[in-house]
């Protein structure tokens, strides 16, 4: 039998695992506390883990493209992912047999870079994107009626082979090489039935090296989530991001944009300028109309020469919610850097990904004002975009997408 990474950090005498608790709300998302590294976190559940799990500190996220037109391929491929994801969260080889032993003569089921490690809260998410609802596989009646693909919205640079993709993979774990393991095994066992059209790593701030919860910061150095949706609230959970209908009760939407900076020009901005781009200073997080980070922004305030505190033009002014009929998303961002490009300029940015209820009525609008008018905008360019419809949780013997094959 293989051996169960959190069982070898037990007998090795390793702290014992446990569940964090009594983490304020409105950083519920973030995770930015101490947890047990190795904890493991359920695979099944009402709803996919990766959504509103505490945030982790590392992230692969890749999309793929299907390329056989055989649908009871395509389920068998679904069925064996989904086997090894669960067997993965429990901090198990992707594999029935394991990586060491099998048949010398034969390849290993699990690819073995995560034997010595512990669970790391690794999270495995799936979403299908609205190219799966054409004719190849007969899935067209499954497609839900508010779904589609996002729009181009001005000022999108989108480079060809990162728009949409038939499905999303989302791996998440506080330790890198775990989740490289997941994500890496759960592409291989698609080999043959899909591939990569684009995958990225990510990190989200090092929780595990501070004592006490704080909102992760993004790579300009301001914090990223201050004002997200409160994943303990049950009524903003069922008001702004569970789905009622349908095959879709109790999935959600997710909107993936990469935007990669200009960290160049960034850094040669003065401090004003940037605090007047995001609408909240910098060393706090709190909006420039006065108050802390989780002051509600006053927009109305007055600064000294008579203007308005809060731009019109940053980024919290035209994003929040109070500007979009209160609608909200959960936002899950993560910072990348895939190092320089060919003329020496950092390659880096942020990895956005938004859960919503409906794409619509909540991410669209916000995405068309910051499009059309943020003060950002000098600073970022949108390179990648893509929708996907993320399935309800699972029960012990169902399988990813088995909806669409009912």
């Amino acid at each position: 039998m293989p051996l169960d990474r959190r069982s070898f950090f037990g007998l090795a005498g390793a702290a014992g695992l446990g569940a964090a608790i009594g983490v304020p709300s409105t950083l519920a998302l973030t995770g930015q506390f101490n947890s047990a590294s190795g904890s493991a976190v359920s695979f099944y559940g009402a709803h996919q883990a990766g959504i509103t799990t505490p945030m982790q500190d590392r992230a692969y996220v890749a999309a793929l493209r299907v390329d056989t037109k055989d649908a009871t391929k395509l389920q068998k491929t679904l069925k064996e992912m989904t086997a090894a994801a669960e067997r993965m969260s429990r901090g198990l080889g992707a594999g029935a047999i394991g990586a060491v032993q099998g048949m010398p003569e034969a390849p290993p089921d699990d690819t073995g870079e995560a034997l010595d490690l512990p669970a790391a809260r690794v999270t495995m998410t799936i979403g299908f994107g609205a190219s799966l609802f054409d004719s190849r596989f007969g899935f067209a009646n499954k497609r839900p009626a508010n779904f589609a693909e996002l729009p181009k919205f001005a000022r999108d640079e989108i480079e060809p082979e990162k728009l949409g993709g038939d499905i999303l993979l989302q791996v998440c774990a506080d330790d890198d090489q775990v989740a490289f393991h997941a994500i890496r095994n759960l592409i291989r066992v698609a080999k043959g039935t899909m591939s990569v059209l684009w995958l990225q790593s990510g990190f989200s701030g090092a929780s595990k090296s501070v004592s006490s919860p704080h909102t992760p910061r993004n790579l300009f150095g301001f914090k990223d989530g201050t004002s997200n949706l409160d994943v303990n609230s049950a009524g903003e959970t069922d008001t702004h991001l569970w789905v009622d209908t349908d095959w879709m009760a109790g999935g959600t939407y997710a909107a993936v944009r990469n935007f990669r900076f200009d960290i160049e020009t960034w850094d040669r901005s003065a401090l004003l300028e940037q605090e007047q781009v995001f609408g909240r200073n910098k060393g706090e997080g709190a909006p420039l109309g006065g108050g802390t980070e989780f002051t509600k922004p006053d927009f109305a305030a007055k600064n000294s020469f008579g203007e308005a505190a809060i731009p019109t033009d940053s980024h919290m002014a035209l994003a929040h919610p109070s500007h979009h009929s209160g609608a909200k998303m959960l936002r899950r961002a993560y910072n990348y850097s895939n190092g320089a490009d060919r003329v020496g300029r950092i390659d880096a940015g942020m990895l956005f990904i938004s859960f919503q209820k409906d794409l619509e009525k909540q991410f669209v609008p916000v995405q068309k004002a910051l499009a059309n008018n943020d003060r950002m905008n000098e600073y970022v360019t949108v390179i990648g975009s893509g929708a996907f419809a993320c399935p309800p949780g699972l029960k012990p013997g169902q399988y990813w997408g088995y909806q669409l094959f009912a």
